[in-house]
């Protein structure tokens, strides 16, 4: 199935106890032994590391050349950072602790780091001492960048610092959370969060809620685009309301997508993969049953509800990877969301031309369900630019106040007159006052943003 040549298996069963000497004998013929490198300057890579509220963040580490003591001052070589060692030690399974390790050797050291952004998975160890230090950190390191971005913002406005110092602590643990203030008029004080994928977003949010206790406005999840000015200048683009005005082209991220599942769901994941702007790569059948689907398609189209078309077409029996592959120019537009002549800023989105008209009906079709009436009516539109392109009206619940003069043959015709003109003008001052208002309440944007885009 997966294209591993199996002549050199091994029969093993950990629960019939069964191969388990052959395993650690070919284990020991098979991996090279670790160079003795140990008059090196010192290189250690960090394949992982967490946050200990009493230690700090502990590093696991293996030793590649030189050699690491206790009481050593250390320097990550790519975060530029310095620390002492106070424990250093190996897994056995539990922490055992040591007072040196060499070349090959797998740890663990605890040097009160305050944040595990100081110590990221794939950065370099080496002495801190210029004489011991060593020049080049160890091949492969990149630091993770966030793929998936969304607006987190407290129903209540006095949780905002509790909101700010939750991230803080989840961001201790987690160096790939990406943070920073963000102000919406509608919604208030919030932070545009940035995310490796739509698991890594799912998993936070729960914490908060769970763990903190909060109650969270999540807006729906966009991509970073890569935006040319009118004046030649490239920008990354996060927020779909920070997007130039005037611009040459707008690229957005594209991942190669690898799909297996059983063959008799072929026709309708290619029906998918075409509905979402994907590029037909190659097929490939792994046994008579089992099929490999390969596409290129934007990031935008994966992180909205591909994951859960793919799941609902196959009956879970299918699974996917994708990787990024870069950026490439599209017909993109911004979409925006007139509520009451007003721009929302949070319901804006950046979508594909051919998909605008379709995306724009369902948004205002939904938020017509979902905005509570008002004594006035209400447009709801959605516009590229000046144009727009889908418009509903919510019908107002005003009470028909000069329907008392209609009849009233008590009032002689120009009393008649000037009270109907008096009326008229007090439903017209009390309208436009009410207009002034923001229509739209925090029980309707606790709905709104995912409810409006999942429809």
């Amino acid at each position: 199935m997966l294209g591993i040549d199996c002549k050199d298996a091994i029969l093993a069963s950990a629960k019939l106890r069964i191969g388990i000497d052959e395993i650690l004998e070919s284990i020991v013929a098979r991996v090279p032994p670790p160079r003795d490198t140990t008059s090196a300057p010192l290189r250690a890579l960090i394949f992982d590391s967490y946050y200990d509220p009493y230690r700090g963040v502990v590093v696991m580490f293996r030793v590649v050349d030189g050699v690491l003591r206790k009481g050593d001052k250390v320097l990550m070589m790519n975060t530029k950072t310095a620390h002492e060692v106070t424990e250093l030690g190996v897994m056995s399974p539990g922490q055992k602790q040591v007072e040196v390790l060499g070349p090959g050797e797998v740890g663990y050291l605890a040097a009160a780091i305050r944040a595990v952004a100081d110590a990221r998975v794939g950065d370099t160890i080496t002495h801190a001492a210029a004489a011991l230090a060593a020049t080049e950190p160890l091949p492969g390191y990149a630091e993770a960048q966030p793929m998936v971005f969304c607006g987190l913002f407290p129903v209540d406005a006095d949780a905002y610092n509790m909101l700010r110092e939750s991230l803080g602590r989840l961001q201790l643990n987690d160096a790939a959370l990406r943070f920073e203030p963000e102000t919406s008029t509608a919604m208030g004080f919030g932070f545009r969060c940035g995310f490796l994928g739509l698991l890594h977003m799912e998993i936070v949010q729960e914490r908060l809620e769970r763990e903190y206790n909060l109650d969270l406005i999540v807006t729906a999840p966009s991509v970073v685009y890569r935006v040319t000015a009118a004046d030649g200048a490239v920008t990354d683009c996060v927020n779909p309301s920070d997007l130039p005005a005037h611009r040459l082209r707008i690229e957005e991220p594209f991942v190669k997508l690898e799909v297996i599942t059983p063959s008799e769901y072929n026709g309708s994941l290619m029906e998918l993969a075409a509905e979402r702007r994907a590029i037909f790569i190659s097929m490939s059948y792994t046994t008579e049953s089992r099929v490999t689907l390969s596409y290129e398609l934007p990031l935008a189209e994966v992180v909205s509800d591909f994951f859960d078309e793919i799941k609902s077409r196959t009956r879970g029996y299918a699974s996917m990877e994708y990787s990024l592959i870069g950026y490439r120019p599209s017909d993109l537009v911004l979409l925006e969301v007139r509520i009451n002549g007003e721009a929302c800023d949070p319901l804006a989105i950046i979508c594909h031309r051919d998909k605008a008209y379709n995306v724009g009906r369902g948004l205002v079709s939904k938020l017509k369900e979902l905005i509570p009436r008002h004594q006035f009516e209400i447009p709801i539109q959605a516009a590229i630019g000046s144009r727009v392109i889908a418009s509903e009206k919510l019908s107002g619940m005003r009470k028909n106040v000069l329907a008392k003069c209609a009849h009233a043959p008590l009032v002689t015709p120009s009393s008649a007159d000037a009270l109907v003109s008096r009326l008229r003008r007090r439903y017209q001052s009390q309208e436009e006052a009410v207009r002034s208002r923001t229509c739209l309440s925090v029980d309707f944007l606790t709905r709104s943003p995912q409810a409006v885009e999942a429809s």
